[in-house]
């Protein structure tokens, strides 16, 4: 997670610095280098060809609307919040009003004390990022042992998302986000907080953590789109950090998909040529995130992208397309 870049025109952070005086680069660069329905196989080429066609409209629905996410001034953000409105439960309403409320009072705290200090925001909130998730999945496995309930989906793609976070998190650290203590105590006393937190109010409204989770998903991708603009043209001057490079380009991509629940396995497989790409990166991720719990505020929708019902649409889809 990311809170809100200085928008100015301010000098970019020293540590974006090719070479900042007086200290070594912060870096090295290594060398060389939703919830779907099951498909069911019906007689009729023509029926079958229509859904797959009908599925693959509301796919490209979603990218559009992917790739011009408004920043928090425009608009609420990715995936297009909805408003409310007099018609919603008033339960609903509560849960919604008070976790924008929060997270607008959490952003003004954080802009007093890092207004000037992007790489070391960032890294406070990575550290915080993995938290709900984490909590999400105590939860859960408490309820199954009791044997309340039993969501596997649900713990596997939480995991996924914790395994996400911890990487931008790695990134941070690389970029010299964790040089100052008073950072380092800052992000693990507040994500011990936050954990006791998360885990109380999923308990209590399992669709209000989550829509708090979407509320600083939304928020983070506007963060890191705003600091992409403001410092776009040094970024692509400066070379990937390695965390980034083994995460999106060497590591098995297993995880990086499972999180993605409104994609087919494999189908964003982002570049890492410089620093701005892996900016692009994370800002795309907290996007994905954002659609995760937007889809989970309803109970059931999320299935794991590798869920057999999946990868089967996936398949027959491609079928369809050979055939063509």
């Amino acid at each position: 997670m990311a809170g809100v870049a200085s928008a100015s025109a301010s000098p970019i952070p020293a540590a974006l610095s090719p070479n900042p005086a007086g200290r070594s680069p912060p870096f090295s660069l290594p060398v060389a280098p939703r919830a779907r329905r099951p498909v069911v196989l019906v007689s009729g080429r023509r029926r079958f060809r229509a859904e797959a066609t009908q599925r693959e409209k509301v796919r490209q629905q979603e990218t559009v609307a992917e790739e011009s996410f408004p920043v928090r001034e425009a608009a609420e953000g990715p995936p297009e919040a909805v408003a409310l409105t007099d018609d919603d439960d008033w339960v609903v309403r509560l849960e919604q009003s008070f976790n924008i409320f929060l997270t607008d009072f959490i952003i003004a705290i954080l802009d007093l004390l890092y207004r000037d200090r992007d790489y070391a925001r960032f890294f406070v909130l990575e550290t915080i990022a993995r938290v709900p998730y984490f909590a999400f999945i105590s939860v859960l496995h408490l309820y199954e042992t009791f044997g309340w309930s039993r969501k596997a989906d649900y713990i596997k793609v939480h995991f996924a998302e914790s395994m996400n976070e911890f990487h931008h998190l790695l990134i941070m650290e690389e970029l010299g986000g964790n040089s100052e203590w008073i950072d380092r105590f800052l992000a693990r006393f507040s994500a011990v907080f936050y954990y006791f937190i998360a885990v109380g109010m999923y308990m209590l409204s399992p669709r209000m953590a989550y829509h708090f989770s979407e509320c600083v998903e939304r928020h983070a991708y506007s963060t890191y789109d705003k600091f992409l603009k403001v410092n776009g043209d040094q970024l692509l001057k400066l070379p990937a950090p390695e965390a980034a490079i083994n995460y999106y380009m060497n590591e098995d991509l297993y995880l990086f998909d499972e999180f993605q629940t409104s994609r087919a396995p494999s189908s964003r497989r982002p570049k890492v040529d410089n620093l701005y790409d892996v900016f692009v990166n994370i800002r795309d991720d907290e996007a994905e995130h954002c659609k995760t719990m937007a889809a989970c505020q309803t109970p059931g929708s999320i299935r794991s992208p590798h869920s057999t019902e999946s990868r089967t649409e996936t398949d027959v889809k491609k079928s369809l397309a050979n055939e063509d």
